[in-house]
């Protein structure tokens, strides 16, 4: 991307979009266009082709999106799929339109089946059932994927999507019921230690495994992909065929930890003292999703920052916050 180079990113003030706009402004881009939801809301067409028009933008981060975790989805299944839809087929036809560059857009691990092979490959794609409580979402961002790589094929668009593993860092949404998990657990530790409760109930068995990366390893990532020369980003993007690799790419530390010891990492970093009681009656989710970022690593990009660093500032981003 050239230094003076118009970027939109779609979703700024989220994690995922805030991380990028940290991370374009630390090397030095000054053209980025933003817009709150309140300036333009990404579900309408009209108003989405609109600002592609007037604002013509070279490069597109689409990270807006609808998300939450286990209770939002089961509470919201429609909004996750009609907002994910809408937003991503109107700003994905609007930069085709508007002979956008390049466009990246991000998606989430939970695109792949819920028994997927472990580590998941970008190839496990559509080879099994998906996890039940967030179907409505994934399948909203494998039409998004599918999108780009139509687009790519048809029109010689250069549409990649890239799939994060589960994130953390400055910016996330700590709600009592709607957050992710390891903000909604920052949040249940530090108030059982105000509180001095004697201890904090975490959903599930503990038993599942997960994958978590800090939000600036995952935007960093985004943006080295993005400024990769023609000869390495190209071949990514399945433009002559359909029948080999989507264009996409996962993003992650290509390591995990079950959620007891996330719940023990997380209470060893907030400083609270009491116990961690699991509630078994909860939902566990997938057992376990491990992004295989060989892929990545082999295009010359590993992360870098180490899991109690992250959620340490994870945490003192929340109490800026007061939550």
């Amino acid at each position: 991307m050239e230094p003076n180079a118009k970027i939109y990113i779609a979703g700024h003030r989220g994690l995922v979009g805030s991380a990028l706009m940290r991370n374009l402004q630390g090397r030095g881009y000054t053209h980025l266009i933003t817009r709150t939801h309140a300036e333009l809301d990404l579900t309408r067409q009209a108003a989405v082709e609109a600002f592609f028009a007037e604002e013509k933008p070279d490069y597109v981060f689409l990270a807006a999106a609808k998300v939450g975790g286990i209770h939002a989805n089961n509470e919201y299944p429609a909004e996750f799929i009609r907002d994910n839809l809408a937003i991503q087929t109107n700003v994905i036809h609007a930069a085709y339109k508007n002979k956008v560059k390049r466009l990246l857009f991000l998606g989430s691990s939970c695109i792949y089946p819920k028994l997927a092979p472990q580590p998941m490959k970008e190839e496990h794609l559509l080879t099994g059932p998906l996890e039940p409580t967030n179907r409505p979402y994934a399948l909203a961002k494998i039409a998004g994927i599918e999108m780009c790589w139509s687009y790519n094929r048809q029109y010689k668009t250069r549409y990649l999507a890239v799939m994060p593993t589960n994130l953390y860092g400055p910016g996330d949404n700590y709600h009592p019921q709607n957050a992710h998990v390891i903000p909604a657990l920052i949040r249940r530790f530090h108030e059982a230690k105000l509180a001095n409760a004697p201890s904090v109930t975490v959903w599930g068995t503990g038993t599942p495994r997960r994958e978590f990366m800090y939000s600036e390893d995952m935007a960093d990532a985004c943006v080295y992909l993005m400024n990769l020369p023609d000869a390495q980003f190209v071949p990514l993007l399945g433009q002559d065929h359909n029948d080999g690799l989507p264009p996409l790419m996962n993003i992650g530390v290509g390591d995990d930890l079950s959620i007891r010891e996330l719940a023990e990492t997380v209470k060893a970093v907030v400083d609270y003292r009491g116990a961690i009681e699991f509630d078994a009656s909860k939902p566990d989710g997938t057992p376990r999703k491990l992004m295989d970022v060989g892929r990545l690593n082999a295009i010359g990009w590993e992360a870098s920052t180490p899991m109690k660093n992250g959620l340490a500032i994870a945490y003192s981003d929340f109490i800026a916050g007061d939550g």
